[in-house]
């Protein structure tokens, strides 16, 4: 058994199931549920001083955690509560009605994006996919021009787990002034990034998936150097530079990263999401793509043995965590293996997603492929 299963014992979850869906909800640890528990407490015996004694500050707090993981430095990550809000926080930054207000992104990007940028007032245009898998970086490329004002992609497809080419990405939209907004939700936590280095304008995720930490705590990163020049329309109190003065009127905005925030936040979603962040930095996030790269790649041999069609790259850099396998009877075999406590998850035209985390064994990779070509064929366990 591999060094990194022995964080099995952290995932009660694991005690009973073959977990291999950390790409749609990461398992629980169980210091998760201490810190509940302690959010709770807190609650319960200090009220309303919690707000003073760290509630108020935990989006930021909570965000230096996400930082470490995806490159970003001290105070640059604000926790909201999903990447929707994110990507509206980032759209209502910017001035749709002049000439550069074109926006692009590809017809691969999450669905959820997809929407807010048609609902935006933006002139999207959509780069297909030609095979369903990979998107086409050059004619991506090509579209960036002195119109664009952003580029939307999403850093590792949630359908395919294709991995897009963020520093290629990034370096054409700069050279034609435009923005870059990358939703890091299928990278943070599986394979190394870096967003500073990268230079990334604004990077959105959420800790539901690979980090481990439970819905309700998505994140936005913004560039340092561009706080100053953005003043988003979606705000709230707490982006104002003294909301407990209570001024009403127009925003005077923090000079922070508070400044991208707006309402209340979802304090125990922020307890929840600290355990997972700290268990992928202990692990170590080199550590968990060199073993996600071993096992994806593993998972496509099995896959093929089996005869059934893979639908994710098979070039390691071009792969993120996880492979996604099609066969007749695709959909009807996830729900089985669910009843089975064999945990995977099916997306239309795609298939069967298969996400094995840092605390997955290679023999459940076996038993999943294994069960998969039995229902194929009808053979029943």
């Amino acid at each position: 058994m591999d060094d990194l299963c022995r964080w099995r014992q952290e995932f009660p979850i694991l005690d009973g199931a073959v977990y291999l869906v950390s790409h749609s909800l990461g398992a629980m640890p169980r210091r998760a549920r201490r810190r509940l528990d302690e959010y709770a407490e807190t609650w319960a015996t200090r009220g309303v001083r919690a707000w003073e004694e760290g509630w108020w500050e935990m989006p930021v707090t909570a965000g230096d955690l996400v930082g470490r993981v995806i490159g970003a430095g001290p105070g640059e990550v604000a926790m909201q509560q999903n990447v929707s809000i994110c990507q509206w926080i980032v759209l209502s930054c910017l001035d749709w009605t002049g000439r550069r207000n074109k926006l692009v992104t590809d017809e691969l990007n999450f669905p959820s994006n997809q929407y807010i940028y048609h609902g935006a007032g933006a002139r999207v245009v959509t780069i297909p996919s030609e095979d369903g898998v990979t998107v086409p970086l050059e004619r991506l490329l090509a579209a960036i021009d002195e119109e664009t004002l952003l580029v939307s992609v999403s850093h590792v497809i949630f359908r395919s787990s294709f991995v897009q080419d963020l520093e290629a990405i990034t370096r054409r939209a700069h050279e034609a002034g435009a923005y870059v907004v990358a939703d890091v939700y299928h990278s943070a936590g599986s394979l190394p990034l870096d967003v500073r280095r990268l230079g990334l304008d604004f990077a959105t995720g959420g800790s539901l998936k690979w980090l481990c930490g439970g819905p309700g705590a998505g994140y936005l990163y913004v560039r340092r150097d561009l706080w100053p020049k953005l003043e988003p329309r979606l705000t709230g109190w707490m982006a104002d530079k003294q909301p407990f003065a209570f001024r009403g009127g127009p925003i005077h905005y923090a000079e922070d990263a508070f400044r991208f925030l707006h309402g209340t936040p979802n304090v125990p979603a922020l307890y929840a999401a600290r355990s997972g962040c700290e268990i992928i930095l202990e692990a170590g996030v080199e550590n968990i793509r060199r073993k996600s790269l071993r096992q994806t790649a593993r998972l496509i041999e099995l896959a093929e043995e089996a005869g059934f069609t893979v639908n994710s790259p098979r070039e390691d850099v071009r792969r993120g965590g996880t492979v996604t396998v099609d066969f007749p009877g695709a959909a009807q075999a996830a729900q089985e293996l669910s009843r089975r406590d064999i945990l995977v998850d099916y997306r239309p035209g795609s298939g069967i997603r298969i996400g094995p985390h840092f605390y997955n064994t290679d023999e459940e990779l076996e038993l999943a492929i294994g069960e998969m070509r039995k229902l194929r064929d009808g053979v029943r366990s």
